[in-house]
């Protein structure tokens, strides 16, 4: 397949992720179309995009009139056929491999033949995932980080079957939103997450085992180890319950110990201590 150029962007699934992958994309200056299932869900994602830029403006690093114009540039739709028109389709729906197959299986006969189709996946294979489509070379992985807007990496994921068209068109999109993609192949975990997940486990498992404080333990890490961020802040921010899920996932393809999930935060995502999201995790929010 040849490649398009980007024009317009369409994202599926608003959450904290897509929300934040769509508010790249209309800063970036593209036309963006972004899916929820409801009406209501869209708005809550557009107030929330809506909210960033707000700070933006405050800090004085964007005009009110410019946020205004970047707001104009993001139509909400309810129905997938709207996104026909798109030139590359981000998905970040839930992280689960039968709905996105379903949702690449209906994609595929709504967007143009040369539309590029793209998976926010960070736990699942993009190989299988592109398996739903009879044109897999047009699907690649765009592996944002959360939130979105502020972290710089986005890993473009080569599927076994992707093109190399597709592949730089998505690493070409990553540097216009401001990031700093990395190309890597579809193996469990890609790159960040196939280190980082075990690693963070580990400081979890230090918890009990040193018998010392998430306090201690994120102190321990960013004044011994040069972290900017401590483990037990950094899984409250990306959340308790996803990192739980990416751990299975990884240690279902893996076998690897370490990547099992302690039991000390599968019993807190269970009690529904999923971090920030919750307002409780290792730490308490306000």
């Amino acid at each position: 397949m040849s490649a398009p150029e980007i024009r317009t962007i369409g994202v599926v699934g608003l959450g904290a992720m897509g929300a934040g992958i769509a508010q790249l994309s209309i800063e970036a200056g593209y036309e963006t179309v972004g899916r929820e299932v409801t009406d209501e869900l869209g708005e809550k994602a557009r107030d929330r995009i809506a909210h960033f830029l707000q700070r933006k403006v405050d800090k004085e690093r964007m005009t009110a009139d410019e946020r205004f114009a970047v707001l104009e540039r993001l139509a909400l739709q309810t129905e997938l056929a709207a996104l026909s028109d798109c030139d590359l389709v981000i998905e970040a729906i839930v992280e689960d491999l039968e709905a996105k197959h379903a949702l690449f299986a209906e994609l595929e006969g709504i967007v143009r033949p040369d539309a590029i189709l793209a998976t926010n996946t960070s736990a699942l294979s993009v190989t299988e995932i592109a398996s739903a489509v009879s044109t897999p070379e047009r699907v690649v992985g765009m592996h944002f980080f959360n939130p979105a807007p502020l972290m710089p990496l986005v890993e473009i994921v080569r599927a076994e079957l992707s093109s190399d068209d597709a592949v730089d068109a998505a690493y070409t999109l990553g540097e216009r939103l401001g990031k700093k993609p990395i190309r890597c192949h579809d193996t469990p975990g890609f790159v960040v997450n196939r280190i980082l997940i075990p690693l963070l486990n580990d400081c979890i498992r230090a918890l009990d085992e040193a018998r010392i404080s998430p306090e201690e333990l994120d102190t321990a890490m960013t004044a011994g180890a040069g972290w900017p961020m401590g483990p037990c802040t950094l899984v409250d921010l990306v959340g308790i319950d996803v990192h739980v899920h990416a751990s299975e996932a990884l240690y279902e393809k893996l076998r690897e110990p370490r990547i099992a999930p302690p039991p000390r935060i599968v019993a807190m995502r269970n009690a529904g201590l999923l971090g920030r999201k919750s307002g409780r995790g290792f730490y308490s929010y306000d």
